[in-house]
């Protein structure tokens, strides 16, 4: 039975309107949460995830943000990556507490739409000099070094302020003057477009919204329904982001020192050897990722040189005190930054510093008493040995000693056939003994 044109026009029609529907109700939402410090770790999550948004033709995705700050070269390329996306990118500031600090505020005013929830900050600009080496420069250059790295971030911040439409003069406040902002400040001052509790907030509030790309485009939104989908850190990103961590980079640090160490008093432990290379091959790479002092690398290892050496001299413990205070004052010097979530404390450094004193105390101390221990091996193990004479000694003969048969000269002058002998001296052929009282042995044999 052939079905009338009129009908199949109306099933076509009726398909397409289902399809459309489906589509626009199945739109995505990629979301992630960066809850750390700028650096490349955190800057190769972010990078990826907007990325592969493109690639899969998502509608919008989510930054959540909450940052003390970080690197300057992580922060541009993240600008980068937001700025030139295929999906609109919005950045919000979340939950209650969090920043976004310093580096943070550069990458929240680069996104399409810059939103913070209530009770969270931004601000607090200003760039600061972190040089991974300690250099000795004059004030002068200091100051013409700050100054350059001011009118940099300066002009950064302009040209992201006047693509995006915000408030450009504000914004170069808070990089000279390191102003900070509340979440009200910030939307009343024109910082920001949206206060947003949360993300399924935030999606409520831009759904049919038209957002003005970077490159003078724009788009409206269409998140009416859409599926939210959260991509987490992938391991390899995770592991960066755990390396990145001061706390970690100095437990990577000391475990490096304790493995060589052990390797170089213990020779053939082979794996304190393997784990101290491989500590520090780790804490090579985060002395790349985080700003290393060298005078606070120095002073961790001059700690432990002084841990070292009282057990060799009797200090009554003022090595030992000397070493904490050089390890604790190289660990809190030993990454050079202003930001405090870079910085090591007391309460993460004094802990490490008596694992290491006692670590390397202890070591050491076996060392030490093996070295006292007589030999029990080999030729020289024979000294003192109890043997007996299976001839006359006089002074020369024979004696039997741990089931061996040995030319002896006697120190005692004659002594008798069974008479017992103590080993007072091994040569290459013959060994000297003198008269002992005699001892029942396993390894004396009958001649």
């Amino acid at each position: 039975m052939m079905v009338p044109m009129q009908q199949l026009r109306f099933i076509l029609v009726g398909f397409a309107a289902l399809v459309s529907a489906f589509s626009a109700s199945a739109q995505e939402v990629v979301r992630l949460r960066v809850e750390d410090t700028i650096q490349p770790a955190s800057q190769q999550y972010i990078e990826r995830v907007i990325r592969e948004a493109g690639e899969r033709h998502a509608e919008l995705v989510v930054l959540e943000l909450d940052t003390p700050g970080g690197l300057v070269d992580s922060t541009r390329d993240i600008m980068s990556a937001i700025t030139g996306s295929a999906v609109p990118v919005a950045v919000l500031v979340t939950p209650a507490g969090a920043r976004a600090a310093s580096a943070g505020f550069f990458i929240l005013v680069s996104a399409d739409i810059a939103a913070m929830s209530p009770g969270t900050n931004t601000g607090a600009a200003h760039p600061v000099l972190m040089p991974s080496v300690p250099i000795s420069i004059d004030e002068k250059t200091a100051e013409t070094l700050t100054e350059k790295a001011t009118n940099d971030a300066t002009a950064m911040i302009r040209a992201m302020m006047e693509s995006r439409g915000r408030n450009v003069d504000l914004a170069v406040e808070v990089v000279t003057e390191s102003k900070s902002f509340t979440a009200s400040e910030a939307m009343e001052n024109d910082l920001i477009d949206l206060i947003a509790g949360s993300t399924e907030d935030l999606i409520s509030k831009l759904d049919g919204k038209e957002v003005k790309r970077f490159d003078g485009s724009t788009q409206v939104l269409s998140l009416d329904g859409a599926h939210v989908e959260t991509v987490n850190q992938s391991f390899d990103e995770h592991l960066k982001s755990v390396l990145a961590m001061p706390i970690v980079a100095l437990a990577l640090m000391a475990v490096a020192a304790l493995g060589i160490y052990t390797e170089v008093t213990h020779p053939g432990g082979i794996a304190p050897g393997i784990i101290g290379a491989t500590a520090l091959l780790l804490f090579i790479y985060s002395s790349t990722v985080l700003p290393v002092n060298g005078l606070g690398i120095l002073l961790i290892l001059i700690g432990i040189g002084l841990f070292a050496l009282e057990v060799k001299f009797v200090s009554y413990g003022l090595l030992t005190v000397g070493g904490l205070a050089c390890f604790v004052a190289g660990a809190l010097i030993l990454f050079d930054t202003p930001i405090p979530d870079l910085r090591l404390n007391l309460a993460a450094v004094i802990p490490t510093a008596l694992v290491v004193a006692a670590t390397v105390i202890f070591l050491l101390q076996r060392v030490v008493n093996a070295h006292r221990r007589q030999v029990m091996t080999g030729a020289a193990g024979l000294v003192g040995e109890i043997g007996r004479a299976i001839s006359d000694l006089d002074p020369d003969g024979k004696v039997l000693v741990h089931g061996e048969y040995w030319d002896a000269r006697s120190q005692s002058g004659r002594l008798g056939k069974g008479a017992a002998v103590r080993v007072e001296v091994v040569g290459d052929k013959r060994i000297d003994v003198s008269a002992a009282e005699p001892v029942a042995t396993s390894s004396e044999g009958s001649s």
